[in-house]
């Protein structure tokens, strides 16, 4: 009974894999300019967000002193 328990968990694993394999075959890579252009945009928007976050945390830091100071 234990060998053909671990027949069949083998066999479910290379079967996962297998599966995995099938997919990935499946999916449309993109093309390298594709990437440059996809990477580039995600790189922008970061830093867009970044600089509005710092002028959030700027201007809140400096209203606060205004109030504790003033």
């Amino acid at each position: 009974m234990a060998e053909k328990e671990k027949n069949v968990k083998k066999s479910k694993f290379v079967g996962f894999f297998k599966g995995i394999a099938q997919e990935l075959k499946k999916v449309t890579w993109p093309t390298g300019k594709q990437l440059f252009k996809s990477t580039v945009t995600v790189l922008v928007v970061c830093a867009i967000v970044a600089v509005i976050i710092s002028l959030f945390d700027w201007g809140l830091s400096s209203l606060i002193k205004l109030l504790v100071n003033g």
